[in-house]
């Protein structure tokens, strides 16, 4: 683990994990925003993602369109150019019943897998605080020496 701010041990953490990305995260957090916000222009959604973790700098537009094409071609949302004030039109996308219920299949999908991880964190702490409390500060295995 580096020695640097939390930020820095995560990012890390991630560019080693590469399960740990948020990418699949992106379609429920959309329909949430979605749900709560009620009819959204793109860029406000692009925006609000970042109260889930997707850091705004990192995060690709691109993507995040091609994801409500996708869920528009799949009937859970829909959209409409919206033309009234000034500027350009501009696409305001709302959920549909269709896409409630998959926000409802995700809760449950996301249930489970944090008890999942709920599990996994627990048995991870247990075990490096067993070690800690022996004195062992470093918690790597030593893939060197063979076991007994």
């Amino acid at each position: 683990m580096c020695n640097g701010s939390m930020s820095e041990s995560l990012r890390h953490a991630q560019e080693c994990c590469k399960g740990g990305r948020l990418e699949r995260f992106t379609e429920p957090c959309l329909l949430l925003l979605l749900f709560e916000l009620g009819p959204a222009h793109g860029y406000q959604l692009i925006q609000e993602l970042g109260d889930f973790g997707f850091e705004p700098d990192s995060q690709d537009p691109g993507l995040i369109y091609r994801h409500l094409r996708r869920l528009e071609k799949e009937n859970m949302v829909r959209s409409r150019w919206e033309t009234e004030g000034s500027g350009p039109a501009r696409r305001l996308y709302e959920l549909t019943k269709e896409g409630l219920e998959l926000l409802e299949s995700w809760s449950m999908v996301i249930e489970h897998n944090m008890n999942i991880l709920s599990v996994f964190l627990e048995r991870f702490r247990k075990q490096r605080a067993a070690l800690e409390w022996e004195g062992i500060t470093d918690t790597s295995p030593n893939l060197d020496e063979p076991e007994p």
